[in-house]
């Protein structure tokens, strides 16, 4: 296992590479190219400032999140293979500068959804949350605007207001895009950039839906522990793999998060790990990473990226938002290094197998 931290690039994140660096156990981030829109082909000129900013900064570029994945190729659209030759450039030039891991989704339209980018919790701290009910009151040209005045002035990641302006005709798009047909695109897009992945030993770590149960009517199809397994099956090559993401499969509480990582662990390529607390089924919010805080049992989440083996990067994701920080919206410095903190903590002590002492290692 190798500590990581989301990082999104000096000129949009608020969180610096020297801040990250002073986090114990944090040895490389999770980055991207997050100026190139969904579609654009990264340069291996680009490829590689990015990669020399974060080795200067005495950190080393573990993965990307995301590649996005072009609406043209989830819905098959006229214009997909001149997308999917794109990727596959994009592919090629980060295998030349030696990155071997892509964290990216399938989902339409929306990325991961929220309601609300910040609610307060009882002990104060802000955090991102999600209602049903909220979303089954609002059209989606709303969803943007119930939240734009949450995002500190940033641009949260799946929520660029050049692509959301374009709602209605995204879901024009996708009419007639069912489960079915979005996992038969699936399948033509990995079955086409699968070469170059082997090719350049990159796995592709596909995240989970978030929230894992269809958003305004929208198809999701990474979403259980039988759906993960068909997508793996349905092109069964070691370089297709998946991110493991606590929350986004916790958001359906008849996952099992332990039985998940159990069924795909040799496909497992890269961990989120992040508590979730329910107030009701499909109300949900941020949690600290303690067990005690939130829904789930993280001693036994990360039990089970132990005892399979896992060695890839994993990462705290969508920390509080405490001490006043203010920073992009669940990607604060300091409850996300807390995380990191926790989660190192736990894993050396289950590494010792003392459980107690792995639920009091949160500083």
């Amino acid at each position: 296992m190798e500590m990581t931290l989301r990082w999104y690039g000096s000129g949009y994140d608020t969180v610096t590479l020297k801040q990250i660096r002073q986090i114990p156990g944090v040895t490389g981030v999770i980055t991207t190219l997050y100026g190139k829109a969904a579609g654009e082909e990264w340069s291996r000129d680009e490829i590689r400032s990015l990669k020399n900013e974060v080795e200067s900064g005495g950190l080393h570029i573990s993965g990307i999140e995301s590649v996005n994945v072009h609406e043209d190729i989830k819905a098959a659209a006229p214009n997909r293979d001149k997308y999917i030759e794109r990727y596959i450039r994009t592919l090629e030039n980060l295998g030349k500068e030696g990155i071997h891991l892509v964290c990216y989704n399938f989902m339409p339209v929306f990325d991961w959804t929220r309601t609300e980018l910040s609610r307060v919790r009882p002990d104060g701290a802000a955090v991102l949350a999600y209602s049903q009910e909220a979303v089954d009151k609002m059209v989606p040209e709303e969803m943007f605007a119930s939240i734009l005045s949450d995002m500190n002035g940033t641009v949260m990641p799946g929520w660029e207001p050049e692509r959301l302006e374009k709602v209605k005709e995204l879901f024009e798009l996708y009419r007639g895009v069912d489960e079915e047909v979005l996992f038969e695109n699936l399948k033509y897009f990995l079955e086409a950039i699968m070469p170059v992945c082997g090719k350049y030993d990159i796995n592709m770590a596909i995240h989970p839906d978030d929230p894992a149960w269809s958003v305004f009517g929208l198809p999701r199809i990474i979403t259980c522990k039988e759906n993960i397994l068909h997508m793996l099956e349905m092109v069964n090559d070691p370089h297709n793999g998946v991110t493991f993401c606590a929350g986004s499969y916790g958001t359906n509480l008849k996952n099992d998060l332990v039985e998940i990582i159990k069924a795909v662990k040799d496909r497992l390529y890269f961990a989120h790990v992040r508590n979730l607390k329910f107030n009701s089924p499909g109300d949900f919010e941020e949690a600290a990473h303690l067990s005690s805080d939130g829904s789930f049992d993280m001693y036994e989440i990360m039990k089970a990226l132990y005892d399979i083996g896992f060695s890839g990067p994993i990462r705290p994701d969508h920390g509080r938002m405490i001490w006043g920080e203010t920073a992009m919206p669940g990607y604060g410095l300091y409850d996300r290094a807390l995380g990191a903190c926790y989660l190192n903590g736990l894993w050396e002590a289950i590494d010792k197998n003392k459980k107690q002492s792995a639920e009091r290692a949160c500083l």
